[in-house]
């Protein structure tokens, strides 16, 4: 271990990391699929160099076998009833899908589409004629498919999809039609060459009526050629994850059993009687995609494992190259040694930290309700607002990462052995796909604004505003009744009213207080914005587009909240020692510089002085100090397998 020769003037002890131990916390739980994962990723590491010297349909076909090969391990199927050939637990999914961004994200992502996609609607929307008839063939990987939602016209819009299934009573069949080229499914992964079939969302028209959007499974190929009716056409070649073939798909009449509904949400009978358990056509509508969560989980799980590995490789560089003669006259300094590289990249470690264990909050939470542990509307309501968070904060994170550490790499981190070269480009629609970040964010913020009301079931933005503007006055929080929200962040601290200003820096307490204040403000600011422009009869969509900025803020501001609360939470589990003195610290890093970085925030709503603001900063800049000389072991805590670093030019 590096001694860094700051001299800390507090008395402080540098704490000795125990990898191991660590390594153990961080996996949890499911330390044994995470090694499993582990022990597949090194068998298949040549995968790392295929990406790169394989042609487009070579390496596609490459990644298919290798995710066949994965499902025979037990890795791929751990999420579905043991009954079909799964494992049972959902959770492990999610834990073996994190640890698979490890490595090639063409493998990630076809997995995902496979078996998180494809499987889990089959699982999620279907009922027992649905698990018999697929899951065994899908969980082995013999039968391929595709989820069929995103259309050219409507990506995020999924309530306004073009394509229709119409029901035929004298056939009993449902007719796939679609309606034009702006509802043509599109970026369908699987669906360019390996799909036999496709879970199509579709808008379901019974006896004339409209129902909304459902889910059918729909051959697309027979024998290998494209199924009658069905036209498909290949993506092409994209910014990257190319072991992955995206396609479009056109159905022209394409006709399916009635059978072919999934429908553990509603059902048509052989008469053509439409029914559902679910009255409300909006409810059931997002009860539907609610069983979907968890590709968003996944995704974002996946996002910060990616930036796990780029991190790694920086900061494994910055504790071996060395530039300039610094502090001496023989010697160059180690780049980890400069108080600028350690702001590069310290902050950016124990957010990462952070977001390890917020993500660890999600995944037991998505495990509980879809295993029925947790089995109430607003609980699966809490999860869908907190996956989305989490998802958007995760992806930002790690499009943020890993650039910041291919530039503190300098040339050599732009050389593909690197790794970064991929990591960049298959992380990069991470942001985009399982819903785009702002529209995420977006249905965070409705959840806060309604407090999750039960009647508030039409989550569009007319009906958000609407809702929103027949609030009671007296729940938004203005001047009249800002002490009250004062008294409530208060009773967290000792201080009086004076609570932010002789509040520890590195109190926990007084950091959740200045996150809980940031969040609370905001929600009640949006709330009375949004009340005033409406009550100026202006229209509510217009009003809402006017504060969207907003909207998103609070939003990030909310999850940011929740990502502390994790790992302090985690914190407090952990028995005393070295270990938990330096993911204290870690986690003290992770508070101050998100303070630190809203700053003006703070400042402008009077919780925080100059004099405070300038302290703040000198206790980062002493935090990353006191991580730097953990730096090595905190990365190496996460288990990546040397193998999946690469980059021998840079960290050996």
């Amino acid at each position: 271990m590096v001694t860094d020769s700051f001299t800390h003037q507090d008395g402080y002890v540098q704490p000795d990391v125990d990898v191991c131990a660590l390594r153990t916390v961080l996996d949890g739980e499911y330390a044994q699929i995470r090694d499993l994962v582990r022990t597949n990723l090194v068998a298949h590491a040549s995968v790392l160099d295929e990406a790169e010297e394989l042609g487009i349909d070579d390496f596609r076909e490459r990644v298919r076998g290798l995710v066949v090969e994965l499902a025979a391990t037990g890795q791929t199927g751990m999420g579905f009833p043991r009954e079909y050939g799964g494992g049972g637990d959902i959770g492990a999914s999610i834990a073996a899908f994190e640890t698979l961004a490890f490595g090639d994200l063409s493998v990630l992502v076809k997995v995902g589409v496979q078996f998180g996609l494809f499987g889990g609607a089959i699982l999620q929307l279907g009922t027992e004629r649905h698990h018999e008839a697929y899951l065994p063939d899908l969980i082995t990987g013999k039968l391929m498919g595709c989820f069929a939602m995103t259309e050219t016209g409507h990506g995020s819009n999924v309530q306004a999809l073009g394509t229709v299934a119409t029901y035929d009573v004298d056939t009993q069949e449902f007719v796939i039609t679609t309606s034009g080229d702006e509802a043509r499914k599109d970026y369908i992964g699987n669906a360019a060459r390996h799909a036999e079939l496709a879970v199509v969302f579709a808008q379901l028209r019974v006896g004339g009526a409209s129902e909304g959007v459902h889910a059918f499974v729909v051959p697309i190929r027979v024998d290998g050629a494209p199924a009658p009716g069905v036209r498909i056409e290949d993506d092409g070649r994209k910014m990257g994850l190319n072991g992955v073939d995206n396609g479009r798909l056109w159905f022209d009449g394409v006709r399916v059993p009635r059978e072919a509904l999934l429908n553990r949400f509603a059902d048509v009978t052989p008469q053509g009687e439409y029914e559902s358990p679910i009255e409300n056509p909006g409810r059931r509508f997002f009860t539907m995609l609610g069983t979907l969560v968890q590709g968003r989980v996944s995704v974002g799980g996946g996002a910060i494992n990616a930036a796990k590995v780029a991190l790694a490789i920086a900061t494994k560089y910055a504790l071996r190259r060395r530039q300039f003669e610094a502090t001496s006259d023989t010697e160059e300094q180690l780049l980890l040694d400069y108080g600028m590289h350690q702001r590069r990249l310290l902050p950016l470690l124990a957010r990462t930290y952070a977001l390890h264990f917020a993500q660890d909050v999600v995944r037991t939470d998505l495990h509980e309700v879809l295993s029925g542990i947790k089995d109430d509307e607003q609980e699966r309501r809490e999860l869908e607002a907190r996956a989305a968070g989490t998802k958007a904060l995760g992806t930002w994170h790690a499009t943020r990462v890993i650039q910041e550490c291919r530039e503190a790499c300098g040339g050599a981190g732009y050389l593909a052995e690197n790794r970064f070269a991929a990591l960049k480009a298959d992380s990069d629609i991470f942001t985009t796909f399982e819903g785009d970040n702002h529209v995420l964010l977006q249905l965070v913020a409705k959840g806060l604004l309604t407090g999750y009301a039960s009647e508030f079931e039409d989550l569009d933005q007319l009906g958000m505003v609407r809702f929103v503007t027949g609030l009671a006055v007296e729940t938004v929080i203005e001047k009249t009744s800002a002490h009250k929200l004062l008294e409530r962040v208060r009773d967290l601290l000792p201080g009086g009213d004076a609570w932010d200003q002789e509040a520890g820096l590195l109190d926990s307490e007084y950091h959740l207080a200045m996150l809980r204040f940031r969040e609370e403000h905001m929600v009640a600011g949006v709330a009375r914005r949004l009340k005033r422009g409406v009550e100026k009869n202006g229209s509510p969509g217009a009003v809402f587009s006017q504060v969207q900025d907003h909207v998103i803020a609070v939003a990030r501001a909310h999850v940011e909240r929740l990502v502390l609360e994790a790992f302090v939470d985690k914190l407090g589990t952990l028995p005393e020692g070295d270990d938990k003195v330096a993911l204290g610290l870690l986690c003290d890093l992770f508070a101050l510089s998100t303070i630190e970085a809203d700053r003006a925030w703070f400042m402008e709503h009077g919780r925080l002085t100059v004099q405070r603001s300038k302290a703040i900063t000198r206790e980062v800049n002493d935090l990353c100090r006191k991580v730097r000389p953990l730096a090595g072991d905190l990365v190496d805590a996460w288990g990546i397998p040397p193998e999946m670093l690469r980059s021998p030019d840079l960290i050996k």
